[in-house]
């Protein structure tokens, strides 16, 4: 596509609404017939704005990246784009041919073969047959189906399905190509041949909206992003900044909704009180109370406790679990040689860890204080939250320190 100065695809005010049906009290077609025709008002519906107000110019050769959480409406503006869906307010001018990516496959009949899908799927993209003749051969040599084209695609597994349809939607040279989290399906083989193909079309100046919740390829691949939530264009501009503000803004959420669990826990309790304990808050480094934490970060665990009379050798105990129920670690102040001789009234008992290696995901703490023989004075199961947030996607529970040796 020659420079035209012309943003090849230009948003403005562009609003969708979605009408959602509530049927309250219908569960049988009879239903539907009897109370939602003869007593109306049984079937209500409501009005749900899929994207407010957009507005958004992708330059021409460049390459965006639409991020946000599910339900931010990505996937929506990808198919008023195309025309799939029209928009309930605004306009979208769209400057060169279009191709998208959103459901690989979407024209394929099961019964029809693989040869024949790609005529079909061809046309629909607004191929003519002569231009589909012509990249036959290099659309099922880059599907690696030479053996099965000629089979019906209700007998492809859903890996031949999927490069066949990659195949023939990026065979139409388009100038504008529309992807919607394609790379995350597929084996490793199949996404690492996708990158290749739409690097190619990069360097042949393609315009490229890229939409996935995979922020470390979308850093990678795009000039740009925009940020979506809720149906509103949040913020766009160069890629790491708005990743950064994106993930800022992830990580207030969930303070908020784990601090929010805390002040409403549930959480079973049961001993006798003669100690009682009064507050529990999780720290960091410089003493602030935190309950976000990367891999490897000092954590501090601070008890507040209140003895109604002189209590002797009380023990403390904590122990930390994934929220699936598994245990992480488990000790206390006995098991530790910590002799506590008595306590009266108000005190504090800090667990201090300098490095808590545990691996990415939600913990919950089960906190004690009891006798050395087990009698329980307060138990608190499951009473806190706190979460692990880590660049590096292991698994498990603990990260040990560690390095790899290999022959060079």
């Amino acid at each position: 596509m020659a420079e035209t100065g012309v943003p090849a695809i230009r948003i403005q005010d562009l609003s969708k609404q979605y009408r959602r049906y509530s049927m309250a009290g219908i569960s049988t077609v009879k239903d539907l017939f009897v109370k939602g025709v003869f007593r109306r008002g049984t079937v209500t519906r409501d009005a749900f704005w899929a994207l407010k107000n957009v507005n958004l110019a992708v330059p021409e050769g460049k390459t965006l990246g639409l991020i946000g959480p599910n339900g931010s409406g990505k996937s929506t503006l990808l198919k008023l784009i195309t025309g799939i869906l029209k928009p309930t307010s605004g306009a979208i001018s769209v400057n060169g041919r279009i191709s998208a990516l959103i459901e690989l496959g979407a024209g394929f009949h099961p019964e029809f073969t693989g040869r024949e899908n790609v005529h079909l799927n061809g046309v629909m993209l607004g191929m003519r047959r002569p231009e589909i003749d012509a990249k036959f051969d290099e659309i099922v040599r880059f599907a690696e189906l030479e053996e099965f084209i000629d089979a019906p695609v209700k007998t492809y597994s859903s890996g031949m399905y999927m490069r066949l349809g990659f195949a023939v939607a990026v065979a139409i040279e388009p100038d504008i190509l529309l992807v919607d989290e394609i790379l995350a399906v597929g084996d490793e083989s199949f996404q690492h041949k996708c990158l290749r193909r739409i690097h190619e079309m990069q360097d042949r100046g393609r315009t490229i909206l890229f939409v996935s919740h995979d922020l470390g390829r979308v850093e990678k691949l795009c000039h740009q992003v925009a940020w979506l939530d809720h149906g509103a264009l949040i913020r766009t501009g160069e890629s790491r900044e708005v990743i950064d503000a994106y993930l800022e803004a992830v990580d207030k959420a969930d303070v908020e909704a784990i601090r929010t669990a805390n002040r409403e826990n549930s959480h079973r309790r049961w001993g006798t009180r003669e100690v009682e304990i009064t507050r529990i808050r999780t720290l960091g480094r410089g003493g602030d109370e935190q309950v976000l934490f990367g891999t490897g970060e000092s954590f501090v665990l601070e008890i507040s406790y209140r003895a109604a009379t002189r209590t002797e050798n009380p023990v403390f105990g904590v122990g930390i679990f994934k929220d699936d129920g598994v245990c992480c670690y488990g000790s206390n102040t006995g098991i530790d040689g910590l002799s506590i001789p008595a306590i009266e009234g108000e005190g504090i008992v800090r667990f201090v860890v300098e490095r808590l290696d545990l691996v990415e995901g939600d913990y919950l703490l089960d906190l004690a204080v009891h006798t050395p023989g087990g009698h329980a004075y307060d138990y608190h199961s499951r009473s806190h939250r706190f979460a692990i947030r880590s660049p590096i996607k292991d698994t498990g529970v603990f990260r040990p320190g560690h390095t790899w040796e290999a022959p060079l």
